[in-house]
């Protein structure tokens, strides 16, 4: 059964997608079965995997909306994951379901023929807590969040907390905190080093080990359609994601051995 990953922050810009695309790599590299989902009207995970957004026969809003199966929209990418891909498509869906009964459980009932297929399903949120991040979270196991650390690192944060704590109350008890990832770090910035100590302060074992430099070739990847393990296995950015995937799945076997 996969273990269902929401990778979220109401925040944009602070490396939410490029998490998203670069850990299902990781993950893809030791060997496990990963879908990436592209909750994302913007459809930046999609392009980013190297597919046309502007040519895809299904799409997350057809399986949200039950319009097609979950694995009929999956493709398989050469990225080392399969992905279900968006575009702006995905705008009807947020509208249609705001009249919906039940409205956030509508992808968590999607996904169910599929979750033996996978051993990961990452889920690339919008940046901002509205219906379709609520159906995320009520499909999630847990919540990653990558935090930049920079000056408005902290902003939002409360209010998205808070919000998994009441999908955690409500709809969805087994959702948790999967881990808090720091993004865009530059050591030789004092500030950034100020906020990787205030969110230690602050979630202490929900940190990850693991920090994501401000890297460019990370960030030149996404227009090349490529995961940075695939655009330049060599880099800063390729060798943050892997040590990622392997503290993921470190934390994983921990926890199915208790």
């Amino acid at each position: 059964m996969a273990k269902v990953i929401a990778i979220a922050n109401q925040k944009g810009g602070v490396g939410k997608t490029t998490t998203a695309i670069n850990l299902a790599a990781s993950l893809g590299a030791n060997r496990c079965n990963v879908l990436l989902i592209d909750l994302d009207p913007q459809g930046n995970a999609t392009v980013g995997s190297g597919v046309d957004k502007n040519t895809l026969v299904h799409t997350t809003n057809d399986v949200i909306l039950h319009d097609c199966l979950a694995e009929q929209a999956c493709l398989i990418t050469a990225c080392g994951f399969h992905l279900m891909p968006t575009n702006g498509d995905l705008t009807v869906a947020e509208v249609s379901l705001m009249d919906r009964d039940h409205r956030e459980t509508f992808l968590f009932k999607a996904l169910q023929p599929i979750q033996r297929a996978y051993d990961f399903i990452l889920i690339d949120c919008p940046p901002a807590v509205n219906t379709l991040t609520i159906n995320a979270f009520v499909a999630a196991d847990s919540v990653l969040i990558p935090i930049q650390c920079e000056y408005f690192a902290l902003e939002g944060l409360a209010s998205l907390m808070s919000t998994i704590e009441q999908i955690k109350g409500s709809v969805n008890p087994r959702l948790e905190l999967e881990g808090v990832l720091r993004t865009m770090y530059d050591p030789r910035n004092r500030l950034s080093s100020e906020v990787s100590k205030q969110l230690l302060q602050h979630f202490h074992h929900k940190i990850y080990r693991t920090v994501v430099p401000r890297n460019v070739r990370l960030a030149e990847a996404p227009s090349h359609g490529l995961p940075a393990l695939q655009y330049d296995k060599t880099s800063a950015g390729a060798a943050a994601y892997m040590v990622l995937a392997s503290e993921l799945l470190g934390k994983q076997a921990t926890l199915v051995s208790h």
